[in-house]
């Protein structure tokens, strides 16, 4: 096992070795400081005094030395200039060649000075945490709120490191000046989006991305993927990320997290009917429903597994799969055969290549847009989800060609087997699949789990570190401390190889968090798929209204993730807005149930949008927060922390669709509080569990 300390000091620069933190001495001071507690030779009061006061000299160190180097560099920046102004009176193309590489060097060595900052900022984290869990004491909340705003406070610079995007806005706007441009100096000013196709730039973005790397949009949609990396990024990785990365592959690949979600919808309004047709009961539609999701469950693992080889047999074998399966459900209303209808809602999920797609983008799209590769996955997911339904809705034919039926039940099965033909093709001809010897040079990066954002440390000061920095912070510390940790002592650093072995590294908070996934999933997946049945008996709804409620609640997703992507999740620390996201989803489940009053569409419309809005909400603060407890080791290979979050949504929806099939032997007029109130003891244990690990959701 891998010490932080020791990972720390392979990580520093030779030269600058002495004013990085001095991580080794202040988790020895910290021991000290806990020993003398014990024995009663030194006060609480005092220890937070001197603590507080070494970390303020180590962060002073850090700064001033931060200082002095971007001075260098602002002045190499600056005899660069003199140059470029002489150029522009004289161009000569040798010398402008020769100008950019010397502001390319420049940036060079401005990266190193992120990855300094960068490192530093991971050991004041790591030691702040270390100090805290130590001592039961909320340290980092008194430290970052005394010195957040502080006018002599140092801590601000290695945050927000405001002089660093001077230096970066510099070099980038020279080198934009200095592109070939048929002899035009055109400011970038004057065309912004004009793209500066400098590889040096793109670095020094992607490194000052992961040291700004605050709540937006953006980040809070890519919350939602799972996809996780394991260690901290070097400028060198990015051109092997580049020699695997295939523009339309990737296109491809959210084409087909796009028709899978289409294909999980598109049956839940006529479910009931078709159930009916086949002379089964329409509660039956739970079962139907859920099929795809009892198949899930193993086709994650195998799906999972199967990446560490190759993308591009899994989702052809996917696609083959989906299609057979569509066309048995298609062919079921013929056959009469509610058996056939079954098998092949089975073999959707056994299609189901969503570990594949996550696996994808985590292994083969470049660090650099990462994040936009899955906010892209995260919104075909929610696009899938809303046009299935819609799609449903369009759906309302009845004709036959030859002994086939065409209508509204047969209709989705039909659709979806030709849109999944199509894709084959597709999928056959344009998708390349990576290069598998570039891979094995590079340090595995195995993981389909979600990148998520980095934390905050305090009110208004964001950590700038990605999942990657989270997961070096998560490394053993020599002396195998986990005394107060949430984080059991790991044996070794090897990847799970089991789902058994997986769950032994699960402590109380992810087991917690796991717990709220399962809530969610389980009362989302209630709301969906009864939806059909109990509107039809409460209120007469066709499968087209059916439909248009659906697609509704499916449009939310985008619309609410920004708003909390850019607003709520500045305002508020996540563990807040996951204990205020459950009660609101507790309170949706209450406005739901049929008790005295007549029930109402009203009453329905309202409880069942506060519900699921607040689900998606809660969602995306859940993963995030999942991703800071979760061990390193369920970061990499097959059995890793996002099949683990799969599972146990995908059992969730199981268990919520079979209680819809059971509860349906009591009545359609009981269907309704009897399937609601799992829903609510759940969201009450999810609650309690919540307040009880509050302090150590970070």
């Amino acid at each position: 096992m891998v010490a932080f300390g020791k990972k720390l000091k392979d990580r520093q620069i030779a030269e600058w070795q002495g004013y990085y933190i001095n991580y080794k001495m202040m988790k020895k001071k910290v021991r000290q400081y806990a020993h003398q507690i014990e024995i009663g030779i030194q006060d609480r009061q005092h220890v937070l005094k001197d603590f507080s006061r070494m970390l303020d000299n180590q962060i002073e160190k850090i700064v001033l030395f931060l200082l002095e180097q971007q001075g260098l560099l602002a002045s190499r920046i600056a005899k660069l200039g003199e140059q470029q102004e002489a150029l522009q009176e004289h161009p000569d193309i040798s010398q402008i060649s020769e100008l950019r590489e010397a502001y390319r060097t420049v940036g060079r060595d401005l990266l190193k000075l992120l990855y300094f900052v960068e490192i530093n900022a991971i050991g004041l984290r790591k030691i702040l945490k270390k100090f805290d869990k130590r001592f039961g004491y909320r340290f980092t909340d008194y430290y970052i709120k005394t010195r957040a705003n502080h006018p002599y406070s140092q801590l601000q610079q290695v945050f927000k490191h405001v002089g660093i995007g001077a230096v970066v806005g510099a070099i980038s706007r020279n080198l934009g000046e200095l592109q070939d441009r048929q002899g035009s100096y055109i400011s970038i000013y004057d065309q912004p989006p004009l793209p500066l196709q400098d590889s040096v730039i793109d670095l020094m973005k992607a490194a000052v991305d992961r040291l700004t790397h605050s709540t937006n949009f953006l980040n809070f949609l890519a919350q939602h993927a799972l996809i996780l990396q394991e260690e901290l990024p070097f400028p060198v990785d990015e051109h092997v990320e580049d020699q695997r990365y295939h523009f339309m592959s990737l296109m491809l690949n959210l084409a087909s997290t796009f028709l899978y979600m289409v294909n999980t919808y598109i049956i839940v309004p006529t479910a009931d009917d078709y159930a009916l047709s086949l002379g089964a009961a329409a509660t039956v539609c739970g079962i139907v429903i859920g099929a795809m999701a009892v198949a899930q469950i193993f086709s994650s693992v195998y799906f999972s597994a199967w990446s560490n080889k190759s993308y591009f047999r899994p989702l052809i074998f996917s696609t083959i799969v989906l299609f057979v399966g569509n066309v048995m459900y298609a062919l079921a209303y013929d056959l009469d055969s509610i058996v056939v209808l079954l098998v092949g809602r089975l073999f959707c999920g056994l299609g189901s290549a969503r570990a594949v797609n996550r696996r994808y983008i985590s292994d083969c799209v470049p660090l650099k847009i990462r994040m936009q590769a899955s906010a892209g996955f995260v919104s075909a997911s929610a696009l899938g989800m809303a046009c299935g339904p819609a799609l449903a809705g369009l759906l309302q034919y009845n004709f036959k060609i030859y002994k086939l039926t065409f209508n509204e039940e047969t209709l989705p099965g039909w659709v979806m087997a030709v849109a999944w033909l199509i894709f084959l093709i597709w999928l056959w001809i344009l998708f390349k699949e990576p290069s598998r010897e570039v891979e094995a040079n590079e340090t595995p990066q195995e993981s389909n789990a979600e990148p998520v954002e980095g934390d905050a440390l305090e009110n208004g000061i964001k950590k700038p570190l990605l999942i990657s920095s989270e997961r070096m912070e998560q490394d053993a510390d020599g002396d195998n401390e986990c005394e107060g940790s949430d984080e059991a002592p790991e044996e070794s650093h090897q990847a799970a190889t089991s789902l058994q072995s997986a769950y032994r590294l699960l402590t109380p908070s992810v087991k917690v968090q796991l717990l709220i996934y399962f809530m969610l999933k389980y009362a989302m997946e209630i709301l969906l798929s009864e939806s059909s049945v109990i509107t039809t008996y409460y209120f007469g709804w066709s499968t087209s209204s059916v439909a248009i409620f659906l697609a509704c609640l499916g449009l939310t997703v985008l619309p609410v993730n920004i708003v909390v992507g850019n607003y709520i999740c500045n305002m508020f620390e996540d563990r807040q807005i996951l204990l205020a996201s459950e009660i609101v989803v507790c309170i949706g489940i209450l406005l739901s149930f049929h008790v005295f009053i007549p029930y109402s569409i009203p009453q329905y419309v309202i409880s069942g949008l506060i519900m699921f809005v607040s689900a998606e909400v809660l969602e995306g603060v859940n993963l995030s927060l999942l991703s800071r407890v979760m061990s390193s080791r369920l970061s990499r290979g097959t059995y890793n922390g996002g099949l683990l979050s799969t599972e146990a949504g995908t059992i969730a929806r199981v268990v919520a669709d079979s209680t819809i099939t059971l509860a349906g032997y009591l009545g359609d007029s009981k269907l309704l509080n009897v399937t609601l109130l799992p829903s609510l003891i759940i969201c009450i244990s999810s609650i309690i569990a919540t307040l009880c690990t509050y302090n150590s959701l970070y």
